[in-house]
């Protein structure tokens, strides 16, 4: 970037002045009005940004010659012109009409399609507000749906700098609306729109410290006194502060104000931003002599990146200068150290420094000279009496609230409030995070739900016993909106019918007295003029009334047509009482199954022809025979022939829901709320899970029950104007009602369901009264979504995101302080405010008992094992009788006592069942002809040897005879750590050869030293196998006691700013990567699915029920899943129940193949073969040479030892022995544990590989060593391998024992360390693959490209060696190559050694090759169908099933009998497969 690059490349004779002196040469009437120009490029856009300041407005003409003369200056870049005018702002806004030219240039050149009615349209501006009034309901609806208001704005903030809203209206009621607009600027802003959430206008001086958040309540009405009185509207953003916090941190003070960050420009300068840290990161330079300092900070109206350099050294080197420096001491280093330990993450900052564009961050970036810490104003509740929130939702509440409970209950505790509630949607899965956050706090936790309440509802409202046959009369309105209360009826349509026939319809439009909204005439077609000269209904309603008669009636949702026909009858003061039958509850009964029970799908369903939809007499007369037809099947099947017998209907497909709030007031009541929400999420889930009122009953104990929010049904019925009688009756059915702040319904207002700010008032002044008739408690919620108001600008990113038209207009739905709740509410009068704020919360807060997330221990334990009796007894009997086979009668000292030890901390602790059930497992699929692999630390416990868990033998390296059955444990240790290394040796007493074992791994590793461990015994099954094995554990425990292990996805980094990047692209918002980066952060971890371990299975004892635990459901709430998961994360509860891995794994699998293939067992194959050793530094046991493979080693395609990772250790190390291969797989698996830990040790020569830390028991086997005590030993394994590093005390005894620093440093890098166990079990996995691979090599390659060969493709890959070195050259220089592409790098590099090695693929074969695997067929591997990309499975069972049954006579019968597509056909003839088989099978006689 930069102004001499662009001139000295683009225009090398064009100065500034030049440039601007053409453009007024040939528009002189520019000359003197425009002032030098602004001129950027952008490297990594290759973009032009030309930006001239003008003093007259440029109209549109002006402009276009401007861009045209500038292109021809700049004929090789693409540029971008702007013209501002911010001296016109003033002017504009007070005098628009002169100006309307420029914007109606704007609307025709963006909108076309607008150009009929552009010149008809009308500008206002009322402060910063711009109103455009469009000449009827179509124009402004089709410009409200191309975002002209948004687009606009931004025009204007371009053209004059001038920040304004824009409103877009229709001619016939302007001035109300005007009006309307005027009253709305002196109410409570309780909705953010983009513009206030992108940007903070700014002006006037910072708000004082503690200053309580001000709203513009609405203006005062004459008739109500109590109405609160305005107020200055309130920042969304958190105030900041001019005073500093002790000394700068660099450079001076800073006495500035400073700028917005959403006004910085690469040609800012020297500038003063102020603002919160929200991301750090340190990174030394040029050899360690220099740290740079890169931070992130926000003030809410945008964000920028903040670099600094610190040298370490003090002075500058000559350049002359040859000698090498010293180095850098301590003291050098503490100096700059103690500079960025002071800069925090979250912290306030005044920054100064040079804004410019960076190349390398490729957005703007301020280099800092002067940095000071300021203070920062924290929102807080002063209240002297707090209030307690009872409406929360975290971020477990999917894809709609923002903030982790840890950070909610955080805030409460920090305000003082004496209890919060958490109620997510629908679900409990922040309960462990929440009951975490509260441990030990003065706060309690008032665990609780919002679910979806369903109601069974009757067919047939006030049903008699009136016959199906008899009269009906079949209704359906149109009307000016959803509002019973307040909206009218626009059109009647009405039919009777009698016995299943139409026998009378009826027809009428009603002038509703109002202008009908633009939305209703687009969906009925109906508009103001053809009511204009109709009746009224106070006409039009009696007449349908007679109409009427005594019959009862039926409507399709009937309850809004009754609830409407009853308000028209009430202001005629008429009432309405009459059998309603409900054609769509009808529906849901008898058609569970159907996705939509809307009419159109209803009619669709049973042959019933809708015409003109949404006309009222088409929708009734279609909704009559529909219910004919209904009503006939009933009788049929059914054999009901009443109006009452209609609701004897049971079941049936969910339908509407209402919210409603389940607290837990006892333990009894956390069991229940865990059943019911179980209950929604496996019987009752659509789209949501639902909770039926019947069984809320049903398990009500323990559960204080609330009305919940505008959702529920309360409100609901409030608003649809239903009778007194009728909102009793709903309302006695909870515990309290709950009322919530009018901003959080300020859409009820938008969509004309309520009139006004006033109206939403009111509805909560009928909640208020019902309650105060009732007894019942009213509470004032808020219904936190996020924490603080500026977060709302991330729940509006995610619901843009989900598709959701209004996210822009967000609710104020952040947490808020006590007073500004008493301030929300005042208009209730200060006592019946105070009393639904504070004290009525408080009154169901005491009500709730100190709860606990798991049942207690009955022991005193964390860990509920499953206990089989006779676990400890089969287990001792299986150690000692396998103990006593391996290494005779009487046993050596040595595995007595070890297996004495392991025995007593295993059962003495409660794992023997944990045990037998591992063993029975793995005996299964032994048995079965599948080998197991064990995982983990298990291969730490001899027991787990001795009963077949594992291979891995935990004893020190030893000789054993097979035959004498005796045990030789006299090797050299300090040789030897691996029994497999030991030099070959025969049997002293028979002269046969004694069998290498031994890993020396302790037992401790696995348990602890006082069984403070809880193990988990991991298992790797066939992948063929798994389901076998989970099916097997169900069988062993019962299914009701086993469950899949649970998992909840958030949003991760990469989705967020996907959503950041669209949202803001959408709106025409331009920021850079650091502003995108901030937005992003609030959106990430909000939960977006749920899922299950690949193998984790949960055991719940006998004795207990899982809704005592958590709550289940089926993974990613998938219905048709055959598994049943842990509703919590099992993270949150893994030393609570027992979890058993079972996982999926294609090792076993090729090796099952293997022996299949080759009649060899696996535990036959040696691990000591001196060829297969080889191949871990040399190609050459293969028969081939690293020119031919392009690789320094033979392990492609052995497991842990093929990726170009590992192969790189291998280089690195030159392995030769098993103990090495096992560090080797320690480091590979380990974090941050090779690079720039291992490697640079063992490459500098301060160690070796030996005495690196690969594997987690390499640090306490060391410690213990170097004489630490071995509990501290163990406890700082722990620390180090789950990534917590050295705590001081452990680092101390490190040191108190000379344990050199090398190895304290190292620890202190590790973030995870892989047990050595499973380090042995993988290595000798792959050496027993890798044997075969070198003694029987058309098997592995079979075996290999059954199980691995996802990335084969035999279109592609049957080539000369040379084509194929190419290919993978090609993909590896390609910086855009998929993870497919590197697939099939792993495949090439596999085929190609194969054909180095003399072996052959043969192409597929319409009748040899299998569906699937790769059969060994002369010397060669026949590829399978399967291995031609894009031949799927079906098509290939298909193919083989039917050649089996006869040969096929051409393709065409191919086709014909196999049902293969054309494209299948195709690929199979590009292959060759199809050679010989003619097209059709006709035969010519020619």
């Amino acid at each position: 970037m930069g102004r001499p690059s662009l001139f000295t490349k683009e225009a090398k004779d064009v100065s500034y002045e030049d440039l601007l002196g053409q453009i007024c040469d040939a528009l002189p009437h520019l000359r003197g009005q425009l002032s030098a120009p602004r001129v950027v490029y952008v490297r990594a856009q290759g973009k032009v940004y030309i930006t001239f300041d003008s003093a007259v407005l440029v109209e549109e003409k002006t402009f276009l010659q401007m861009e045209s003369i500038l292109r021809r200056i700049f004929p090789q870049k693409p540029l971008a012109l702007r013209v501002v005018s911010p001296g016109l702002k003033a002017d504009f806004l007070r005098n628009i009409g002169e100006y309307k030219q420029v914007l109606t240039d704007f609307l025709r050149r963006n909108y076309p399609a607008s150009a009929s009615w552009t010149n008809q349209i009308d500008w206002r501006c009322e402060g910063d507000r711009i109103t455009l009034t469009f000449p009827d309901a179509f124009a402004l609806e089709y410009m409200g749906r191309q975002n002209v208001a948004a687009r606009l704005a931004q025009a204007v903030k371009d053209i004059f700098s001038a920040e304004v809203r824009v409103e877009l209206t229709v001619a016939g009621d302007q001035e109300a609306r005007l009006e309307a607009l005027r009253q709305e600027r002196e109410k409570e802003q309780a909705v953010y729109t983009v513009r206030e959430l992108q940007a903070h206008d700014g002006q006037g001086a910072p708000a004082a410290p503690k200053e309580k958040k001000e709203r513009k309540p609405a203006a005062p009405r004459p008739k109500k006194e109590d109405a609160p009185s305005p107020k200055p509207e309130a920042s969304i953003f958190p105030q900041m502060t001019d005073h500093a916090l002790g000394k700068p941190i660099m450079g001076r003070g800073i006495a500035d104000r400073p700028v917005e960050m959403k006004e910085l420009a690469s040609d800012s300068g020297l500038v003063v931003v102020q603002g919160d840290i929200f991301k750090l990161e340190t990174k030394e330079l040029k050899g360690g002599e220099m740290l740079l300092v890169s931070f992130a900070i926000t003030d809410y109206t945008s964000s920028i990146l903040c670099k600094t350099f610190l040298r370490f050294r003090k002075g500058f080197r000559r350049k002359d200068d040859e000698t090498p420096p010293p180095p850098i001491t301590e003291e050098e280093r503490r100096a700059v150290m103690d500079k960025v330990e002071q800069i925090k993450m979250g912290m306030n900052v005044k920054v100064r420094g040079e804004c410019m564009y960076d190349s390398f961050a490729r957005e703007l970036s301020i280099s800092v000279r002067d940095m000071a810490p300021m203070e920062r104003v924290e929102r807080e509740d002063t209240a002297q009496e707090k209030r307690i929130e009872l409406h929360m939702h975290t971020n477990m509440s999917t894809m709609d609230a923002l903030t982790p409970a840890g950070d909610l209950i955080k805030r409460a505790i920090q305000w003082g409030h004496p209890a919060v509630a958490i109620t997510d949607h629908g679900v409990v899965q922040s309960f462990p995070a929440a009951f975490n956050a509260v441990k030990k706090q003065p706060i309690k936790l008032i665990p609780g739900c919002e679910g979806y309440l369903i109601d069974d509802k009757d067919v047939v409202a006030d049903a008699t016993d009136r016959g199906l046959d008899e009269p009906i009369i079949v209704l359906d309105f149109e009307s000016t909106g959803l509002n019973t209360m307040t909206d009218r009826v626009i059109e009647i349509g009405a039919v009777k019918l009698v016995g299943g026939t139409v026998a009378d319809s009826m027809s009428v439009l009603v002038n509703p007295q109002q202008p009908l909204k633009p939305r209703i005439t687009e969906i009925t077609g109906i508009t103001d003029r053809m009511l204009a000269d109709k009746e009224t209904a106070d006409t039009a309603i009696p007449a349908l009334m007679d109409f009427i008669g005594d019959c009862p009636i039926a409507a399709h949702n009937a309850s809004f047509d009754a609830s409407l026909l009853k308000a028209e009858l009430r202001r005629l003061g008429r009432t309405f009482k009459a059998p309603v039958l409900d054609t769509l509850t009808l529906a849901r009964k008898l058609y569970p199954d159907v996705k939509s029970h809307k009419l159109a799908s209803v009619c669709k369903l049973l042959g019933v022809s809708l015409k003109n939809a949404h006309r009222a007499v088409h929708d009734a007369t279609a909704t009559a025979q529909a219910l004919a037809k209904m009503l006939q099947q009933v009788r049929e099947e059914k054999g009901y022939d009443t109006l009452k017998a209609l609701n004897q209907l049971q079941g049936g497909a969910i339908g509407e829901s209402h919210h409603v709030i389940l607290l837990v007031k006892s333990q009894a009541g956390l069991v229940n709320l865990n059943r019911l929400v179980s209950i929604g999420h496996l019987d009752y889930f659509r789209r949501r899970p639902h909770m039926p009122k019947k069984l809320i009953q049903q398990y009500r104990e323990g559960l204080i029950i609330g009305s919940a929010c505008e959702a529920g049904e309360l409100f609901r019925a409030v608003l649809a104007g239903e009778s007194w009688d009728r909102l009793k009756e709903i309302a006695s059915w909870y515990d309290y009602l709950e009322i919530q702040p009018i901003g959080n319904n300020a859409f009820l207002v938008r969509d004309g369901q309520v009139k006004d700010d006033e109206g939403l008032r009111e509805l909560n002044r009928q909640i208020v009264r019902l309650g105060e008739e009732m007894g019942k408690p009213v509470v004032a919620t808020g219904d936190v979504h996020f924490l603080d108001p500026h977060n709302a600008v991330n729940r509006a990113i995610i619901q843009a995101g989900m598709g959701f038209d209004d996210c822009d207009k967000q609710p104020p739905l952040y947490f808020k302080t006590t007073d500004e709740m008493l301030e929300e509410f005042a208009y209730l009068g200060p006592d019946k405010c105070r009393e639904v704020v504070i004290d009525n919360p408080r009154r169901i807060a005491d009500q709730v008992e100190t709860l606990q997330l798991f049942p207690k221990h009955p022991k005193g334990e964390d860990t509920f094992q499953p206990l089989w009796e006779e676990a400890a007894d089969s287990i001792q009997s299986m150690s000692w009788g396998t103990a006593r086979e391996l290494y005779g009668d009487p046993l050596p000292d040595i595995v007595v006592k070890r297996l004495e030890k392991e025995l007593k901390s295993i059962i003495g602790y409660g794992f023997a069942t944990l045990y037998s059930i591992a063993q029975k497992l793995v005996s299964k699929s032994n048995a079965d002809g599948y080998l197991v692999g064990s995982r983990g630390s298990v291969g730490s416990s001899l027991v787990a040897r001795m009963c077949g868990i594992t291979e891995v033998n935990a004893l020190p390296p030893h000789y054993r005879c097979t035959h004498c059955r005796k045990g030789f444990f006299d090797v050299d240790k300090s040789k030897y750590q691996v029994g497999v290394d030991l030099p070959d040796r025969d049997c002293p007493d028979c002269g046969q050869k004694l069998t290498k074992d031994g890993f020396d791994i302790p037992f401790e590793v696995f348990l602890g030293f006082e069984g403070d461990k809880v193990p988990d015994i991991d298992l790797n099954f066939s992948g063929e196998y798994q389901n076998r094995a989970h099916h097997y554990v169900e069988e062993l425990f019962g299914r009701d006691h086993v469950f899949r292990a649970g998992t909840i996805s958030g949003l991760a980094d990469k989705t967020a700013f996907g959503y950041v990047a669209k949202y803001l692209e959408e709106r025409g918002i331009q920021t850079g990567n650091t502003e995108k980066e901030r937005l992003m952060a609030g959106c990430v971890g909000v939960k977006r699915t749920t899922g299950q371990h690949p193998g984790g299975m949960v055991v719940v004892p006998k004795e207990y029920e899982i809704y005592q635990f958590t709550a289940v459901q089926h993974p990613a709430d998938d219905l048709g899943s055959d598994f049943t998961t842990t509703h919590f994360d099992f993270n949150s509860m893994h030393d609570i129940l027992v979890k058993l891995d079972c996982l999926g794994h294609d090792d076993p699998t090729v090796i099952h193949m293997l022996e299949e293939l080759t009649g060899i067992p696996p535990a036959e194959v040696p691990l000591d073969d001196p060829a297969v050793r080889s191949l871990f530094s040399s190609p050459e046991a293969l028969g081939v040479t690293r020119e031919d493979i392009g690789c320094t080693t033979g392990t492609f395609g052995v497991p842990e030892f093929g990726t170009s990772f590992v192969r790189g250790m291998l280089d690195d190390t030159k392995p030769s022995t098993m103990e090495e291969l096992v560090r080797i797989s320690g480091l590979s698996h380990g974090t941050d544990v090779w690079l720039g830990n291992a490697q640079d040790i063992i490459t500098s020569g301060t160690a070796t590989l030996r005495e690196c830390v690969c594997c987690r028991d390499d640090i306490m086997n060391y410690l213990i060593t170097k004489g630490v005590a071995p509990k501290l030993a163990f406890t700082t394994m722990e620390s180090v391998r789950k990534g917590k590093g050295l705590k001081p005390e452990m680092e101390q005894a490190m040191l108190d024992h000379d344990v050199p620093q090398w190895f304290i440093d190292s620890c202190k890098k590790c973030k995870y360390l892989f047990p050595k166990g499973h380090a042995v079990a993988y290595v000798t996995m792959a050496l027993r693959i890798a044997w075969f691979k070198v003694h029987h090599p058309l098997a592995y390659y079979a075996a290999y490209f059954t199980v691995r060969g996802d990335g084969f493709d035999a279109c592609t890959m049957l080539i000369d060696p040379e084509t194929i070195r190419q290919q993978i050259r090609q993909i590896k220089d390609d910086p855009k190559a998929t993870a497919k592409d590197k697939e099939a790098v792993t495949s090439l590099e596999l085929v190609l050694e194969m054909n180095m090695r003399g072996l052959r693929f043969l192409p597929c074969d319409l009748y040899k090759s299998h569906v699937s695997r790769f059969l060994i067929e002369d010397g060669s591997l026949r590829c399978p169908f399967t291995s031609l990309g894009g031949l799927g499975e079906s098509a290939a069972e298909a193919i083989v099933r039917e050649r089996a049954r006869a040969p096929f006579l051409s393709i065409e019968d191919l086709k014909d009998r196999t049902k293969i597509s054309s494209a299948v056909v195709e690929l199979l003839r590009a292959h060759g497969s199809l050679e010989g088989l003619s097209e059709t099978s006709q035969v010519s006689f020619l």
